[in-house]
């Protein structure tokens, strides 16, 4: 049906244009691209039957991307590059004309700050030239909203509380690594806590509020209050919306050398000098660190994402839990990936398929959960990520 251009080549990529290949009738053709083109052929070398090339291209320099547009000549632009760089990636959109896909919203490298409002600026300028640009398209964001837009549509007359709940239940086996960038992945972790109640936004200290949830296959895991971006976009569109918060899980391992991280100064995003070279430590650290797109092979366990929505149906209160249980030996044995990139490759590759077939195309800049949710809800079925439902039960929170 078309062609498509993907940036960016780590585990989330990986899954991404596998599960593309796996549906030749919509992904015709593919070209991967990423600053270290050796990463672009290795994911490639697994891929026979659409056509699929590599390039190498500098994602932060708008020119080398409209040049290489304008060679291949795309239907859609999946962006799976590193959030500092979705600006750069939408400048280049719109100067060669092309549609846009991402998985995470845009914050600046200097600051660990997230907000959709740079990203929304855009929504004119794309809305004029006929170009669409889909905002989020992972699993949480992505998946996470989808979940919130269908349980609105058929279950509920108005959504009060929604608490999205993110386990990962999994063992990679090494003493410390990060499921994806680690850059971004701690970055995230100990910005402050942030929440959405009565109208406003309240902040935590950095995973100061947290209890144990139980979720489903898994049991009772320690769970911690975090802000995450998706929450910033619900809210708005969702307005009737009292409370939004974002919960995920860490084990205490991971928490104890988070801390030392932080506490020997391994967790700042701002360079330092180090043999008259500059150096930012949470990149170093990166280098150091395992590769999360290496961790699928002896990965066990699975990770339980979902949504718990308490509104009200017909006049009265009901509560609502949809998920997703996604196993790591599963996913690697179907893509080479652990379910952490698998859970966020998938939505993605569905994202870019319903906006090839038309059903999540119009101009603007929209985030997942103002398209129709019933179609994205049925690939989830389909493409590897089944969702399962729970009806007025205890939501623990």
């Amino acid at each position: 049906m078309g062609k498509v251009l993907v940036i960016g080549a780590g585990g989330v990529s990986t899954v991404a244009v596998k599960k593309m290949a796996m549906n030749p009738d919509v992904f015709t053709d593919i070209l991967l691209a990423t600053r270290t083109q050796s990463k672009a052929d290795k994911i490639a070398a697994d891929i026979t039957n659409v056509n699929i090339r590599t390039a190498r291209v500098d994602a932060d320099k708008p020119d080398e991307l409209v040049a290489l547009f304008g060679e291949f000549k795309p239907d859609l632009v999946v962006n799976l590059a590193l959030p500092y760089q979705d600006l750069s990636v939408m400048d280049a959109c719109l100067a060669y004309g092309v549609s846009y896909l991402d998985t995470a919203n845009y914050e600046p490298l200097d600051e660990a700050k997230y907000q959709y409002s740079w990203q929304w600026a855009y929504n004119d300028r794309f809305g004029k030239a006929g170009l669409t640009a889909i905002l989020g398209c992972g699993f949480d964001p992505g998946v996470t909203g989808v979940y919130t837009a269908y349980a609105a549509r058929h279950h509920f007359d108005e959504i009060h509380s929604l608490d999205i709940v993110d386990c990962n239940a999994g063992d990679h086996h090494k003493a410390f690594a990060t499921n994806f960038n680690p850059e971004i992945n701690i970055r995230e972790i100990t910005q402050r806590g942030k929440y959405y109640e009565n109208g406003e936004w309240k902040e935590t200290d950095p995973l100061a509020v947290h209890r144990a949830l139980t979720y489903p296959e898994v049991g009772p895991k320690e769970s911690y209050l975090m802000y995450h971006e998706e929450l910033e976009s619900l809210v708005k569109n969702f307005p009737t919306l009292r409370r939004a918060r974002f919960w995920m899980t860490f084990g205490q391992e991971y928490l104890t050398h988070l801390r030392v991280i932080q506490n020997i100064g391994m967790s700042r995003i701002d360079p330092i000098l180090y043999k008259g070279i500059e150096i930012v430590p949470i990149q170093f650290l990166k280098a150091v660190l395992p590769d999360p797109g290496e961790l699928g092979e002896n990965y066990t366990g699975q990770t339980s994402i979902g949504c718990r929505i308490r509104g009200l149906k017909d006049g009265k209160e009901q509560t609502y839990y949809v998920y997703n249980n996604c196993s790591h030996e599963a996913a690697y044995k179907e893509t080479g990936a652990q379910a952490v990139s698998y859970t966020t490759g998938v939505p993605a590759m569905i994202g870019a398929k319903l906006f090839m077939q038309g059903l999540w195309k119009k101009p603007g800049v929209w985030n997942v959960e103002e398209f129709d949710p019933d179609p994205f809800m049925k690939e989830l079925n389909e493409q590897g990520l089944p969702w399962h439902e729970r009806f007025n039960i205890d939501l623990e929170l």
